[in-house]
């Protein structure tokens, strides 16, 4: 496994597991509240503080672990970052277009941070499971 498809690998499980932990905090504060009225910045700053520190952690945890791991990219390696990029960003983009329409629409800013968040996951996962599948099979030729 080359360095990029560790990086891709954890990026994609610290995604998953981060925003999994959100949710079970945000919904599990709301009992009989309604979802606009939850207090969600403080989770929603500390599980993506938290999935940054992790990630770096289990990146250097994964280099220590083997140590002869080569660090070098190749063309391939950058060929399916790009890709990554490229399957991944429209969700950032799609995030911020939303986010813009609901302040427009006057919606609560939980809902805006919420959907702004859910897009930023998105992109990381779409973006990483692309590149976890190219490394798993071939880079496309096109």
């Amino acid at each position: 496994m080359t360095l990029e498809e560790r990086r891709a690998w954890i990026g994609l499980v610290v995604a998953v597991v981060g925003y999994a932990v959100y949710l079970v905090v945000v919904l599990g504060r709301a009992g009989d509240t309604p979802l606009a009225e939850v207090s969600y910045a403080a989770p929603m700053l500390w599980t993506i503080g938290a999935g940054i520190v992790t990630a770096i952690l289990a990146d250097i945890a994964f280099g220590i672990a083997n140590p002869r791991a080569s660090h070098l990219t190749d063309d391939r390696d950058r060929v399916i970052g790009r890709l990554g990029d490229r399957v991944g960003h429209p969700f950032v983009a799609i995030g911020a277009v939303a986010a813009m329409l609901m302040a427009m629409a006057d919606w609560a800013p939980f809902w805006i941070a919420n959907v702004v968040y859910l897009c930023f996951v998105l992109s990381a996962i779409v973006g990483g499971v692309a590149r976890v599948v190219v490394y798993r099979g071939s880079v496309p030729e096109w």
